[in-house]
């Protein structure tokens, strides 16, 4: 049940995205363009998703669980890193080059171009680079120091 849950809940995060133009890479990189064709259409998808974000914690956390699963899954940490800011800027630095950030680049696949194509394989091998440096911090954080 929790793996059909996780279907829709991605069905409609796409959805979302679709009709709100954000498959559109220009669109994405028009609104970063502000000192030429600039396109304000992006700030108000996100103020929206914010907005209801905002609303929708608010709403679901009164529960005492969730409907389809034992308990709520909310991070705690509250730390920056070097991982998470260099983690933020490499999406950005991606998001901005491609006009792609990962929910529109899967729901644009159908359409798949080379710029699409591109993003999605710099994408996989940027998890794939991830992991592999994960797995080198984790088996040294256990070795014995000498």
């Amino acid at each position: 049940m929790k793996t059909l849950m996780g279907y829709i809940a991605g069905l409609l995060f796409g959805l979302g995205l679709a009709i709100g133009g954000m498959t559109d890479p220009a669109r994405v990189l028009d609104f970063l363009d502000i000192l030429g064709d600039w396109d304000p259409t992006l700030m108000f998808v996100l103020g929206g998703a914010v907005v209801t974000t905002f609303i929708g914690y608010r709403l679901v956390l009164r529960r005492s669980q969730p409907l389809f699963a034992p308990a709520f899954q909310v991070p705690t940490r509250r730390d920056l890193d070097g991982k998470l800011i260099g983690g933020a800027a490499l999406f950005g630095v991606g998001w901005g080059l491609s006009g792609y950030c990962p929910g529109p680049a899967f729901a644009s696949f159908a359409g798949l171009s080379a710029p699409l194509m591109a993003m999605l394989v710099a994408m996989v091998v940027g998890w794939w680079l991830a992991r592999v440096v994960s797995r080198g911090e984790r088996k040294n954080a256990y070795r014995p120091q000498q």
